[in-house]
C-alpha cells in the first residue's frame, strides 16, 4: 500500500529539500498556503502531515498555521500532523501538540531526521488503523456480549450453540471476570425459553440463613417475619432459567434440598408440605474447583453429577490468545461514545502493555481500566500510563510471557516425572501422557540431563 504524505511548507527551497528526502515508494504533495494544503488533504487523503506554522498571510506568525491544524484535525481526525517550527520557536510546538499535533520537528533541515519522525508518525498512523480494523472485525461468534477470535474460546462458544438449544444441565467453570453470566444468559437466549425469565442467584452473597427461602420461597407464618407468601427463585424462572452463580460457596444443608429438586422438579417452600412441580432449565458457574471440594467434604458428589452433565471450561484472559487487545478495542470504542470521546485509540506502549499483561482480573480487570483511561486521557491516544501499567508491563516478557510461563512449568514437570521414575525414560513418558520420542525432545529442548549421574545427584 502506498503511503501519502502532504509538506506544508510556503518557502520553495525548502519544499524542494523536504521533497526528496523521502523514498519513491511515498506519494508525496506539497502546498504552500491554507488553500492549496486543503485542496491537496481532500483529494491526497494523506496519513501524515508537515506542517510550517509561518503560512501567508502571516508568515511571520503562526495564526494561519494554527487555523489549518484545527481544520486539518476537523476533516481528518486519524490525520498525524508534524508541526515544523524554528529553533527558537518552542513555545508555538508546546501549543500545537496541545491542540493535538502529534509531533514537532524544528528547522534547520536535517533529512535522516526528518525522515526518522515522519515514518514514526506513518507507523503510529498504521497502528491505530489496524486498532480500529481490531475493534470492527467480526468477533467470530455471534453471542451477545462476547468479544472473542481466539480458538479457546471460539471452541466454548461452538459447544455453547449446540447446547443451548436443549434442556441439559450446564455447569460453567471459570475464574472471576471471565464472562460466566454472559455465557449462561447467552445459553438462555439462544434456547425455546428466551421469551421467558431468566433468574439469577448468587449463592456465595447471600447468608445461608436467608438462602433456603430466596430458592425456595416461603409461606405465610412460617417464620418470624414471614407476613406474606413468597415465591423463591426457583419458581419465579417457572418455564425459564435458573442461573446458579457460585454454586460451589453453597452450604451443604442446602445441597441436599437442591439435589431433590433437580431430581424430581418439584419445590418445596420452606414451611410448606405440598410440592409444587417446576419447569426450568438449570445453569450453574463457580470459580472454584469442585473435584478439590468434593475431596474436601464441602461439596457432594451426587450433586457435581447433576449440575455438571455439561461442562463449559472458560479460559482466562491471559489464555486466549489475541484476544486481550481485541477486547481493549471493543471496550474502548463502546466507552468512547458513552463519554464522547469517539476518536480514541492505543498507543504502541499501551498494545504492547495489553498484550504483554497478565490480566489477573480477567475482562473484569480490563474494563475496569480501560474506563479509567477514557476518562482521564490527555490526547486522542492512551497511553501504558493512562491504563496505570507502565510499570506492570517492566520485566512483563520475563514475568508475564505465556510462553516463558508454558516452559518453565514443563520442565519442571518433566523434571519431577524423571525423578520419581528413578530416571526410567519409559515410565516417564508414560507418566507424563507423551510418546518416549517426544520426552526425549524435550529433555533435549531444555537441556535436562537424563544420566544414571543425574539420578543419583
Amino acid at each position: 500500500m502506498i503511503r501519502r504524505l502532504l509538506i506544508v511548507e510556503d518557502d520553495p527551497g525548502l519544499q524542494s529539500q523536504m521533497r526528496w528526502c523521502f523514498s519513491d515508494d511515498l506519494e508525496v504533495a506539497v502546498a504552500g498556503d491554507y488553500d492549496t494544503a486543503m485542496t491537496s488533504l481532500r483529494r491526497l487523503e494523506p496519513e501524515v502531515v508537515t506542517l510550517d506554522l509561518g503560512l501567508p498571510p502571516d508568515p511571520g506568525g503562526a495564526s494561519e498555521g494554527f487555523r489549518l491544524l484545527e481544520d486539518i484535525q476537523r476533516l481528518a481526525p486519524g490525520t498525524k500532523i508534524i508541526v515544523v517550527t524554528g529553533r527558537e520557536d518552542k513555545e508555538n510546538a508546546v501549543k500545537a501538540i496541545g491542540m493535538g499535533a502529534s509531533d514537532f520537528y524544528q528547522k534547520p533541515l536535517d533529512p535522516d531526521i526528518l525522515t526518522f519522525v515522519v515514518n514514526r508518525a506513518f507507523r503510529l498512523a498504521e497502528l491505530e488503523q489496524e486498532n480500529q480494523e481490531l475493534a470492527t472485525r467480526g468477533n467470530g461468534t455471534s453471542i451477545k456480549g462476547i468479544v472473542a477470535a481466539s480458538s479457546q474460546m471460539l471452541a466454548v462458544c461452538r459447544t455453547l450453540e449446540k447446547v443451548a438449544p436443549t434442556d441439559v444441565t450446564t455447569l460453567i467453570n471459570g475464574e472471576t471476570g471471565t464472562g460466566k453470566e454472559l455465557l449462561a444468559r447467552a445459553l438462555h437466549d439462544l434456547s425455546s425459553r428466551s421469551c421467558q425469565p431468566f433468574a439469577t442467584i448468587n449463592c456465595a452473597a447471600i447468608p445461608e440463613n436467608l438462602l433456603e427461602s430466596e430458592l425456595f420461597g416461603f409461606e405465610k407464618g412460617s417464620f418470624t417475619g414471614a407476613t406474606h407468601t413468597k415465591k423463591g427463585k426457583i419458581e419465579s424462572a417457572n418455564g425459564g432459567t435458573l442461573f446458579l452463580d457460585e454454586i460451589g460457596d453453597m452450604p451443604m444443608a442446602l445441597q441436599a434440598k437442591l439435589l431433590r429438586f433437580l431430581q424430581e422438579r418439584v419445590v418445596d417452600r420452606v414451611g410448606s408440605v405440598k410440592p409444587i412441580p417446576v419447569d426450568v432449565r438449570v445453569v450453574c458457574a463457580t470459580h472454584r474447583d469442585l473435584h478439590e471440594r468434593i475431596q474436601s467434604g464441602d461439596f457432594r458428589e451426587d450433586l457435581y453429577y447433576r449440575v455438571a452433565e455439561i461442562t463449559l471450561d472458560v479460559p482466562a484472559l491471559r489464555d486466549r490468545d489475541g484476544d486481550a487487545l481485541l477486547i481493549a478495542q471493543s471496550l474502548l470504542k463502546d466507552l468512547g461514545k458513552q463519554m464522547d470521546r469517539p476518536n480514541l485509540s492505543f498507543s504502541e506502549d499501551a498494545v504492547k502493555a495489553i498484550n504483554n499483561y497478565g490480566w489477573p482480573g480477567n475482562v473484569r480487570e480490563m474494563i475496569n481500566k480501560v474506563k479509567r483511561a477514557t476518562i482521564m486521557a490527555e490526547g486522542r491516544r492512551i497511553t501504558a500510563d493512562d491504563l496505570q501499567m507502565a510499570k506492570s508491563c517492566e520485566g512483563a516478557d520475563n514475568q508475564l510471557n505465556l510462553r516463558q510461563v508454558r516452559e518453565n512449568a514443563e520442565r519442571q514437570a518433566i523434571t519431577t516425572a524423571l525423578q520419581s521414575c528413578g530416571y526410567n525414560m519409559a515410565q516417564a513418558s508414560r507418566l507424563l501422557g507423551i510418546t518416549r520420542p517426544t520426552l526425549y525432545n524435550l529433555t533435549d529442548k531444555y537441556r535436562i540431563d537424563t544420566t544414571q549421574e543425574a539420578s543419583r545427584a
